[in-house]
C-alpha cells in the first residue's frame, strides 16, 4: 500500500519518524531528542490479506517476557529478530538479560509458598484450566507453529492438540503422583513409617528448541503439575509460540509467579540461572552444548538436575510419569503405633 498524505500527516502529528515497512505498515522509532537514540527497525512482514483488502493498519503484536505474573519488555531494552526456516522475519521478541533472570527467580520463589500450598486437585483444576483456554485459541497456535516450524497447517494443528492433551494428562496426576510415588514402609518395629513425595522448589527449565509448543509444555507440565514453581527459558530460535502460551497461562487462573518466561540467548542466560543459590533445580533438557558446564555450576548450590536425553526425543509419545518424579523430594515419616 502506498503512502499517502493523511498516513504521513497523522505519523508526523504523533511525535514520530516513519520509515515504511513492506506491506505499508509505518514502523516507528522515538526521536533522537525524546532521550533515546535514534533506531532503525527491521522490515516486518506483509500485512495479513484481510488487513491490506481493507485498508487498514493492523495492531502488531509484541511478544515480551512473562515474569511475576506481568508481560515487561527487557530491563536492558534490548530485542532480536526471530525467523522461520527460510530467513523469513516472524517478529523481534525480548532480549532478556541476567537480570531479568534474577527478577524471575525471585518471583518464583515468592509464589512457590502459595503454589505448593494448594491441594493437589486445585492444581490439577488450574492445569485443566489452561489446556481449555489452550483450546480456544487452537488456530492462533497453530499459525505460529506452522510459521515457526515451516510445516504444513494440518501438521501444525496436530502438534496444537498434543499440547492440549499434554495439559490435560498433566493435570489428571495432580492428585495422583502421591500414591504413586509415596506410601506406607513396612519396618521392624511398633511404627508407622510414612513416605510422602514434596516439591523442590524454584525449577530452571530450558526448553528444546524444537516443537517450540509441544516440547515446552511436555518439560513446563510436570514442575507446575507437582508444585513447583518455574523459570522457563523459550527456545532461542522459537521463543513465539512460548510467549503466546504466557499469555493463556495470565488467564487461566495460575497465580503470578509461578510460571515466568524469558526469551533471548541461552548461552546468556542459563550460567546464571544454573548458579543462582534460590534455584533449586535445572532441567536441562534443552542445553544442548552446554548442558556438562550447567551441571557443574549447579553442583555448587546442590540442585538437583535433569539430563537432557540422548538422540532426539519423540515428543508425540506417551510423556510417563518420570518427569513428574524428578522435581520431587520424598518426606519420610516414623510415628509410634498406639500413640
Amino acid at each position: 500500500m502506498a503512502e499517502t498524505p493523511e498516513s504521513s500527516e497523522r505519523s508526523e502529528q504523533a511525535g514520530k519518524t516513519v520509515a515504511r515497512r513492506p506491506g505499508g505498515r509505518a514502523a516507528r522509532t522515538k526521536r533522537a531528542d525524546e532521550g533515546a537514540p535514534p533506531q532503525v527497525e527491521p522490515a516486518r512482514p506483509a500485512e495479513p490479506p484481510a488487513v491490506a483488502a481493507q485498508g487498514r493498519l493492523a495492531v502488531r503484536k509484541t511478544y515480551k517476557l512473562y515474569v511475576g505474573g506481568a508481560f515487561p519488555r527487557s530491563e536492558s531494552g534490548r530485542s532480536y529478530p526471530v525467523t522461520d526456516p527460510q530467513g523469513g522475519l516472524l517478529a523481534n521478541a525480548a532480549l532478556a538479560s541476567r537480570k531479568d533472570a534474577r527478577d524471575a527467580v525471585v518471583a518464583a520463589r515468592r509464589a512457590f509458598g502459595g503454589w505448593s500450598g494448594r491441594t493437589a486437585y486445585n492444581r490439577g483444576q488450574v492445569l485443566y484450566r489452561v489446556a481449555e483456554m489452550l483450546e480456544g485459541r487452537l488456530g492462533q497456535f497453530a499459525d505460529e507453529v506452522a510459521a515457526a516450524d515451516a510445516v504444513p497447517r494440518e501438521r501444525a494443528e496436530a502438534l496444537v492438540a498434543a499440547a492440549i492433551d499434554r495439559w490435560v494428562w498433566y493435570a489428571g496426576w495432580t492428585d495422583k503422583i502421591a500414591s504413586v510415588a509415596g506410601g506406607a514402609n513396612p519396618v521392624a518395629g511398633p511404627y508407622f513409617n510414612l513416605s510422602t513425595p514434596e516439591p523442590t522448589g524454584v525449577v530452571a527449565v530450558f526448553a528444546p528448541p524444537e516443537a517450540p509448543l509441544l516440547g515446552l509444555v511436555s518439560v513446563l507440565a510436570p514442575v507446575i503439575a507437582t508444585g513447583n514453581t518455574a523459570v522457563v527459558v523459550a527456545s532461542e530460535r522459537a521463543p513465539l509460540p512460548a510467549v503466546t502460551l504466557a499469555e493463556v497461562l495470565a488467564t487461566s487462573d495460575l497465580p503470578g509467579g509461578v510460571v515466568n518466561l524469558l526469551t533471548g540467548r541461552l548461552a546468556e542466560l542459563a550460567p546464571p540461572l544454573a548458579a543462582h543459590a534460590d534455584v533449586n533445580a535445572l532441567d536441562l533438557t534443552g542445553a544442548g552444548a552446554l548442558a556438562a558446564e550447567l551441571e557443574e555450576a549447579a553442583a555448587g548450590t546442590l540442585k538437583r538436575v535433569l539430563r537432557p536425553a540422548e538422540g532426539r526425543t519423540d515428543w508425540t509419545a506417551e510423556p510417563g510419569t518420570e518427569r513428574l518424579t524428578a522435581f520431587l523430594e520424598t518426606k519420610t515419616v516414623w510415628h509410634p503405633i498406639g500413640v
